[in-house]
């Protein structure tokens, strides 16, 4: 039986926007670290925790941020920018004061994975309890650009990758976005078995003259992409061809 409260949790899972434009305004300590503790409140694979939040909130570091991340410039205008990193340095630690090897466990690609993993589930409870709070936020991909110079900056150890960033701050009132439209559920979700493609193209097609008019609301008519052009032209460059060998020099191995 639905209730008001689910109905509002609901809404508020389904209204995201992502947030660039902010107040210039601080968040309190105590209401950015209830939003931290409820994204500590995320599952883990088997409890391990296995990720580190760095919280930015000294303006130089996030105006170098901004720089690394390519210009971006609301990591330098929102009050806390959270750096997501998959962390395994903790458990070598703790396993080397209790005298235990675990470098060929650490080096698998499972530990990667689980440790990326524990990294994205936390950001996820994260973006909600911040949204629930009336705070805006935007997950930044972009600092995997420089993932080297990030690394440095914010003294990640060996063992420790920044897999992902997040703005975190008030919104600007007038300056926020409607909510993007999303892929029909039958798209996304099958049942008992994946569906052929055909079965699901039409629905795509609809999808694109939906975002079509979207995009073209959204830029008072000047871009009128289809999601299907947008996704085809961010994606035949190939991008951060690099970060292999970047997860390699920090410890995290592909076998």
């Amino acid at each position: 039986m639905k209730n008001a409260q689910h109905d509002e949790m609901i809404h508020l899972l389904r209204n995201h926007r992502s947030i660039r434009e902010f107040q210039q305004k601080r968040i309190p300590p105590d209401l950015i670290n209830t939003v931290l503790t409820a994204g500590q409140a995320a599952s883990s694979s088997s409890h391990g925790q296995s990720y580190t939040i760095i919280n930015v909130t000294d303006d130089e570091k996030k105006r170098l941020l901004a720089d690394y991340a390519g210009k971006q410039t609301h990591i330098r205008d929102c009050s806390n920018f959270l750096v997501f990193c998959a962390d395994l340095y903790r458990l070598e630690q703790i396993a080397s004061l209790n005298g235990v090897n675990l470098k060929e466990v650490i080096e698998s690609t499972e530990m990667l994975l689980i440790s990326t993993i524990d990294a994205a589930l936390a950001a996820q409870n994260v973006a909600i309890a911040a949204e629930s709070l009336q705070l805006g936020i935007v997950y930044i991909g972009g600092i995997r650009n420089n993932p080297e110079q990030v690394s440095e900056l914010l003294e990640l150890p060996y063992r420790v990758y920044p897999v992902f960033g997040m703005c975190v701050g008030y919104p600007q009132p007038d300056k926020v976005p409607d909510s993007k439209p999303r892929l029909p559920l039958a798209v996304v979700c099958h049942e008992n078995s994946y569906s052929p493609f055909e079965d699901v193209y039409p629905e795509i097609q609809e999808y694109d003259e939906e975002m079509r008019d979207y995009y073209a609301n959204r830029s008072h008519g000047s871009r009128t992409a289809t999601w299907s052009g947008a996704m085809l032209d961010k994606r035949k460059v190939p991008r951060r061809m690099f970060m292999k060998h970047f997860l390699n020099q920090r410890g995290f191995s592909l076998r």
